[in-house]
C-alpha cells in the first residue's frame, strides 16, 4: 500500500535531517535485519562462507555502502548497485557561529550547494549533524526549532512582488535564534542542549539547517506528499527497501550477482570527496569484496564488465505554472512513475542498454515509467551516474522520482511515485 511505504518513508526523513543522521538510520534498519557493521580499520572477512563477507555494510562520514552476497558468489559475480546520496541542498554553519545584530541572536551559515534560497525564508529550522569532541569521539546531535531567517516586510520593500526577491547570500541569509549580546550567549550550548555534551567539549562540528516541519501527505485524496530532503532521500530509502527484500530475509539472496546499496554524500557539492561518488569509498567495497572472494585484478575486471549500477536521484516534473521550462513532447507528470533520466551530453548516464533495463524491470515489477529529458534552452543538472561510470567503467542508468520545488527547503512528489521507484528497484535486485 502507498501509504504504508509512505508513513515508514516520512519516519526515515524525520530520523535523518543530515547525511550523518541518514547513513546512521540505514545502518539501523540494516543491523535490525542481520547486517554486520564492517570497519575500516578491521581486517577483511577472508572466507567467501563468511556472514560478514554476504551481508555487510560500511558507513564512512555521511555515507553508507551496504551488500548482500548470495552464497554461491565466485571471483567473477557481477555487482548490482544503486547509487543515491544523502545530503541536501541548505546552510552550514561557520565557524564562531554566534553572531548578532541589531539586538537579536544570528547564526553565521554558509550556503552549501544549491539550494532555493528564497524557500528557507520564514520558517523554523534546526541544526543537525555531527560535533566531534576533544577526546575525538563523534555524537550525532540535532537542536530542535532554533532557527528563523526572517523576510523583510513588504512595507519596507514595496516593490517586491513585482521587481522579485533578491537574497544576498551573505546578509540577507543569517538565521535569527533569539535576542541578546552576541558576546554572552553561546548557540553551540543551545544545540547541544539536553545532549549530555558541554560546549566547551566541541573540537569540531559538522552541521546543517533542515526544516523542522514534519513531512505530510495532502491535497485530492491524500495524494501529495511535502517534506524537506525528497531529493534525495526519496532514492536512499528506495534502494534500502529494495535491498532488504533481496537479502534474503533469512533465505537466500538473489543467486547471479551481488547486491549493494551506495549512498553517498556530497553530491550536491560535487561528489569529489572521500565519501562522495567521486571518491574512493565504493570501489574501496567493491575491491574487498571481491578479494574476499578469491578475485584477482583479471577476475574483478570481469565481474565489472557484467555489473550494473542504478544511479537514482530525483527528477523534475512538468511546473504547471512555467511549462515553458520543459522539453515540450517529454513531458513528466507527478503520479505517472519513476523517471528514465537521459541527456545527450552525459549529463546522466543512461543509454540504450540502460533504458532496455530499466523498460524491463518496469515491466518486472508492473510500475509505470516516463522518460525526462531537458529543454535544449536549460542547463541539465547531472547527478553520481556519470561519476560511477567514469571511475568504475560499470554500466550505468540514471533514474528517479519526479519533484515540483526541487532544493527546496520543502520539496513535493506525489505518493505513488516513490513507491514504484522502489518497486523497480526490488526489481533490480532481486532478478536473475
Amino acid at each position: 500500500m502507498a501509504s504504508g511505504y509512505i508513513d515508514d518513508f516520512a519516519a526515515f526523513i524525520q530520523a535523518s535531517p543530515s547525511s550523518y543522521h541518514a547513513a546512521a538510520d540505514v545502518a539501523r534498519r540494516l543491523e535490525a535485519e542481520g547486517f554486520a557493521r564492517v570497519e575500516e580499520t578491521d581486517a577483511w572477512p577472508s572466507a567467501p562462507a563468511d556472514g560478514v563477507a554476504r551481508r555487510g555494510m560500511l558507513v564512512r562520514d555521511g555515507a553508507v555502502v551496504a551488500w548482500a552476497a548470495p552464497a554461491d558468489a565466485t571471483p567473477t559475480t557481477p555487482f548490482r548497485i544503486v547509487g543515491a546520496h544523502t545530503d541536501s541542498p541548505g546552510f552550514k554553519l561557520k565557524p564562531k557561529p554566534t553572531t548578532g545584530a541589531a539586538g537579536w541572536l544570528q547564526a553565521g551559515v554558509e550556503v552549501y550547494g544549491g539550494p532555493l534560497l528564497n524557500s528557507w525564508l520564514d520558517r523554523e529550522l534546526e541544526l543537525a549533524g555531527r560535533i566531534v569532541t576533544t577526546d575525538g569521539v563523534e555524537h550525532l546531535v540535532r537542536s530542535g526549532p532554533l532557527l528563523r531567517i526572517p523576510q523583510l516586510a513588504i512595507h519596507l520593500d514595496r516593490g517586491v512582488n513585482n521587481d522579485g526577491l533578491v537574497l544576498d547570500k551573505q546578509r540577507n541569509t543569517q538565521p535569527v535564534w533569539g535576542v541578546g549580546d552576541p558576546q554572552s550567549e553561546d548557540l553551540l550550548a543551545q544545540v547541544l542542549a539536553g545532549s549530555g555534551v558541554a560546549a566547551s567539549d566541541v573540537a569540531g562540528y559538522d552541521l546543517v539547517t533542515v526544516d523542522t516541519q514534519p513531512p505530510r501527505t495532502f491535497g485530492l485524496g491524500g495524494s501529495l506528499f511535502a517534506s524537506p530532503r525528497l531529493d534525495n532521500l526519496s532514492s536512499v530509502y528506495a534502494g534500502l527497501h529494495a535491498l532488504l527484500p533481496a537479502a534474503g530475509d533469512g533465505a537466500e539472496p538473489a543467486s547471479g550477482h551481488i547486491s549493494v546499496l551506495a549512498a553517498f554524500d556530497h553530491e550536491e557539492l560535487g561528489s569529489e570527496t572521500r565519501s562522495g561518488a567521486s571518491g574512493p569509498i565504493l570501489d574501496d567495497v567493491l575491491s574487498r569484496i571481491s578479494r574476499s572472494l578469491g578475485a584477482g585484478d583479471d577476475e574483478r575486471a570481469r565481474a565489472y564488465a557484467a555489473s550494473w549500477c542504478v544511479s537514482a536521484d530525483a527528477g523534475h516534473a512538468v511546473h504547471p505554472n512555467y511549462q515553458e521550462k520543459h522539453d515540450p513532447v517529454n513531458r513528466p507528470i507527478a503520479g505517472a512513475g519513476p523517471l528514465l533520466k537521459i541527456n545527450a551530453n552525459q549529463r546522466y548516464a543512461t543509454d540504450a542498454h540502460g533504458a532496455a533495463l530499466w523498460a524491463r524491470l518496469c515491466a518486472e515489477a508492473r510500475v509505470p515509467y516516463q522518460e525526462f529529458v531537458s529543454n535544449n534552452s536549460v542547463p541539465c543538472g547531472s547527478t553520481i551516474g556519470p561519476l560511477t561510470a567514469t571511475r568504475l567503467g560499470i554500466r550505468t542508468v540514471d533514474v528517479g522520482v519526479p519533484l515540483l520545488s526541487m532544493h527546496s527547503a520543502r520539496e513535493l512528489c506525489h505518493v505513488d511515485d516513490p513507491r514504484w521507484l522502489a518497486g523497480a528497484l526490488t526489481a533490480f535486485f532481486s532478478g536473475e
